[in-house]
């Protein structure tokens, strides 16, 4: 089976993440989408998250409904802080007959050579690249690279911190969230503080 990895923090889902993940499951030959919520990201301070559980769960609520998309908690098993290769080694072992891939801006692509072993990551995993807002130049090597997969995916500027500054300011976001998403957010008080 080939699975799509799509990475996050997911702090909170919203509408955006669900339409990339989506587009991926349905137009770009991957089997399933795992969304893989990421408890602690090297590159981003960890007092800005909320509970891995709460955040795990709200994936939960939004993919409910989409039988090619599954939520992943894989790695908060693993110690922290946790890196790609790391998890893309672990997934491999545990499940052996499938093929993993990571799904990623472009970015996070124009900073793949910062991550830990990326070659490794290149050399052995496919990556499947939709497009973001951006004016640098992703670097030629990755741009040709025989493993890099561009998806024609619909551009989506919604992020989660304008979600969190939004509720935290009194602002409706009911559009931007899944509905249950929504619901369990606006239900546990969450980001309003």
């Amino acid at each position: 089976m080939k699975i799509g990895l799509y990475f996050g923090t997911f702090n909170p889902i919203h509408i955006g993440h669900l339409i990339i993940a989506n587009h991926m499951a349905e137009h770009s030959g991957l089997d399933q989408i795992w969304l893989v919520v990421t408890p602690h990201n090297p590159h981003k301070t960890k007092s800005t998250l909320l509970d891995d559980y709460k955040r795990l769960e709200m994936v939960f609520q939004a993919t409910e409904h989409y039988p090619k998309l599954k939520p992943s908690d894989i790695e908060f098993k693993l110690p922290q802080p946790n890196y790609t290769v790391n998890t893309l080694a672990h997934l491999q072992e545990k499940y052996p007959s499938h093929q993993f891939s990571l799904i990623m801006g472009e970015d996070n692509l124009k900073s793949l050579h910062k991550w830990k072993n990326y070659e490794v990551i290149l050399e052995h995993h496919n990556i499947y690249v939709y497009p973001r807002i951006s004016g640098e130049m992703v670097p030629a090597e990755l741009e040709i690279h025989r493993h890099v997969h561009r998806i024609d995916a619909p551009v989506v500027e919604i992020s989660s911190t304008f979600i969190r500054d939004s509720i935290k300011a009194g602002k409706n976001v009911r559009p931007m969230l899944p509905e249950a998403v929504w619901q369990y957010v606006d239900h546990n008080n969450l980001y309003k503080k």
